[in-house]
């Protein structure tokens, strides 16, 4: 991966329309999840000490699950599927790996990858094709002992009803590993850096068009420096550059990721007219290609749709507050718990956040994208899934059991 990291990049800029930047990162975070979870798995190997006891030994090991279905999502299609992929097998599984429709080549292009460094081709199954028609039926299989699952509320939801179910034949309950969607917030108090705050919101909400779980999709802001932080937002917003990411110029955002996307974002974007004042939204934008330029809506109620809803694209809703408690309050008011960032330089209100901000990534004064392998693990609460820990200590053994051993002498 090292040696073709500008190739794959290339090849994601031409897939999936995302930035150069953004498709460089996508890669560097596939090779670091195989570098922790590698290291990992060393830690993780062998016997592991339990208390003595005289006249025994007694040991855990972890030993593999069995067969896998491992199915990443679109958005970071070398990345998430490299590391949901890697941390099945790296754990001694077999895994069929069914990517998401609209990403094949990034899947089939790690798969090839591994199979050239050594990895049995039959540890590993290449298995494209629609949801329906593939994913259902090995999620359903009596042989699948666990699901490793990245993408939507809906998808994910589903996929944990019909996994609960014991189908003939199958002697186990399987285990499934779901991380879905989020509706993240940053919220920016009456002492804080707005400047700091407007550059994180700008790129958290606009970077790779919004298509990240966790993109900041609500901006909510103290009413003493709503307006001030809401026109640099703006202001930062409005110089953007959209474009065809394959061009030689290096340009901020893309088009989204397919037609459907672009009519789903369309429609919240006309939600958002009878829910709040549009501050920005409607550029120019390159005449062929789903491109949605950055929208900006305020005066949005917390209730409204497009502050309770996942839109997944370029669309952030800002949300007026008269103190840190009502931010705090509407910061937690969705079925949601992914990411979310606060603002401040006041000791007490980031004290708070760490223990009532409920989000499973929670960033003090950054913002709320760009988690690192092992120095962020990633997951969240609530209907944002399983709380997995991607790229943490805790996530291979996800993909294993525990067995006890004693020996009497």
């Amino acid at each position: 991966m090292r040696r073709r990291v500008y190739e794959l990049s290339a090849w994601m800029c031409f897939e999936e329309s995302k930035s150069w930047l953004e498709a460089y990162a996508d890669v560097c975070e596939a090779i670091d999840f195989l570098d922790f979870y590698g290291r990992e798995m060393m830690r993780l190997a062998g016997s592991h000490p339990v208390t003595p006891v005289p006249g025994e030994e007694n040991e855990v090991r972890y030993v593999p699950l069995g067969v896998g279905v491992v199915i990443p999502p679109w958005n970071f299609p070398f990345a998430i599927c490299a590391g949901m992929t890697t941390a099945a097998l790296v754990t001694g599984n077999t895994v069929c790996l069914k990517p998401a429709s609209t990403a094949p080549v990034m899947a089939g292009l790690l798969v090839e990858i591994l199979h050239q460094a050594g990895l049995p081709k039959n540890v590993l199954n290449f298995v494209p094709g629609p949801g329906v028609s593939v994913g259902d039926v090995m999620v359903s299989h009596p042989q699948t002992r666990f699901i490793s699952f990245t993408g939507s509320r809906e998808v994910g939801v589903g996929i944990f009803e019909k996994a609960a179910k014991v189908h003939p034949g199958q002697k186990w309950l399987k285990r499934t590993v779901l991380e879905m969607g989020g509706k993240d917030c940053i919220l920016v108090d009456e002492t804080a850096d707005i400047d700091a705050a407007a550059a994180g919101a700008v790129a958290a909400a606009f970077g790779f068009q919004g298509q990240k779980c966790s993109a900041c999709s609500r901006l909510i802001a103290h009413r003493d420096i709503h307006d001030a932080l809401l026109d640099r937002v703006v202001a930062r917003a409005r110089e953007l550059t959209i474009g065809d990411t394959v061009a030689p110029d290096n340009v901020f955002m893309g088009a989204v990721i397919d037609a459907n996307a672009h009519k789903k974002i369309n429609e919240y974007i006309a939600i958002g007219k009878s829910e709040g004042k549009q501050v920005l939204g409607g550029g120019s934008v390159p005449p062929k290609g789903y491109f949605i330029p950055p929208t900006i809506y305020r005066d949005i109620a917390p209730n409204a749709r497009l502050a309770q809803e996942e839109i997944f694209g370029p669309v952030l809703s800002v949300i007026k507050v008269k103190d840190f408690d009502e931010g705090l309050a509407v910061a937690n008011g969705t079925d949601y718990g992914l990411t979310g960032a606060l603002f401040s330089s006041d000791r007490m209100r980031l004290e708070r956040a760490r223990h009532e901000f409920h989000v499973g990534n929670l960033y003090l004064n950054r913002k709320c994208t760009g988690a690192l392998v092992d120095v962020q693990p990633f997951g969240g609460f609530n209907m944002s899934g399983t709380d997995s820990k991607a790229g943490g200590r805790d996530y291979l053994q996800l993909f294993l059991q525990g067995k006890s051993i004693c020996e009497r002498w």
